[in-house]
């Protein structure tokens, strides 16, 4: 993606910023997505349906709070002098839940939770390994 600047400065103008970051937010909810269904199959076999779908709500999960953690930075800089801590309701949330119904396992949900984390570590695994395809 070829950036343009603003004259006299060597700053990439916002709409090109903000492609490359819609692009980047893309990328990874993607990369979440898949990221989970190659999970779920394997915990599934060596665990229990039920230990897999507990993997897969926590899972969906992430993929929220990720969504909702790339929209809260998206208006870091036009609305908002700095990023709340309102989207850690829903990991907070789940948690609760999970304690207090019996059919569901907090660590099965935890880690499903932490998948995003997965995702960005093979993001940058990635760009650190083959850094022209960026």
């Amino acid at each position: 993606m070829e950036e343009t600047s603003q004259p006299g400065t060597d700053l990439p103008t916002a709409s090109a910023s903000m492609q490359e970051f819609y692009q980047l937010q893309k990328e990874l909810l993607i990369l979440t997505i898949v990221l989970t269904g190659i999970i779920f199959f394997p915990v599934w076999y060596f665990y229990s349906f039920n230990t897999a779908l507990n993997y897969l709500i926590g899972a969906c999960t992430g993929v929220v709070y990720l969504k909702l953690l790339a929209r809260n930075v998206e208006q870091l800089g036009n609305q908002k002098d700095r990023i709340g801590k309102s989207h850690l309701a829903i990991f907070v949330g789940l948690i609760i839940i999970a304690t207090q119904w019996n059919q569901l396992h907090v660590l099965p949900i935890f880690l499903g939770f932490l998948t995003y984390k997965g995702t960005l570590f093979v993001y940058t695994l990635r760009t650190l390994l083959m850094p022209d395809q960026n």
